[in-house]
């Protein structure tokens, strides 16, 4: 398996080095996506793909009476997640999961915002998981999806050539991916880096 294997699932060694490299190389993008969700300081939020933590950290001080749950399906980035929020996760408002986004264990209707930075490149089967992240918000409820690549250049072709699993989604294409799922106003934002954000609301049935 080759290094950059590790952005799709974190394992061993080179996993604990892609999460930590994560943190710091997200970080623009992160914080560029975070300006278009609106959560109140109480909101319930939920990252799915969680890495290495740190966005959950700044979900947790954007929501600063709220709580801040986690899931990936890869032990190392649960772990890094864990440390990276082990004072939040003391203070009871913090928990993070070792699991799928497409086969939740979280209520129906629980969370007010669900985000996923840099992560829907590698999630199996799209439709369902965005049918489990709709199941899970509250009608009304924000879903924000954050990547570094648009799907719009060349460029991105280069990384799905290095990474196994790898699908660049187009700012359209997510979009009815999404109202497919049960999502309405869906907004696409993209700046001169060619970053990519597209965020829906809950639809009522």
């Amino acid at each position: 398996m080759s290094f950059f294997e590790n952005t799709r699932k974190p394992v061993g060694l080179g996993g604990k080095l892609m999460v930590a490299m994560m943190n710091l190389g997200h970080s623009p993008v992160a914080r560029w996506g975070l300006q278009f969700l609106n959560a109140a300081p109480d909101a319930k939020v939920l990252d799915c793909g969680c890495g290495g933590g740190a966005n959950m950290k700044r979900l947790l001080k954007k929501c600063p009476q709220g709580i801040v749950k986690g899931i990936d399906y890869s032990p190392v980035s649960v772990e890094k997640t864990k440390k990276v929020n082990e004072t939040a996760i003391a203070e009871g408002r913090c928990a993070v999961l070792q699991g799928s986004v497409a086969d939740m264990i979280f209520a129906d209707d629980w969370f007010d915002a669900v985000t996923a930075f840099e992560t829907v490149y590698f999630w199996p089967d799209l439709p369902q998981c965005f049918r489990e992240v709709c199941r899970v918000l509250k009608t009304g409820g924000t879903f924000l999806i954050c990547n570094e690549s648009s799907g719009d250049t060349d460029k991105d072709e280069k990384w799905t050539e290095i990474i196994g699993g790898m699908t660049i989604y187009s700012g359209d294409e997510l979009k009815t991916f999404l109202e497919n799922a049960g999502f309405c106003n869906v907004q696409i934002h993209k700046n001169k880096m060619d970053w990519l954000c597209v965020t829906g609301q809950k639809r009522e049935e």
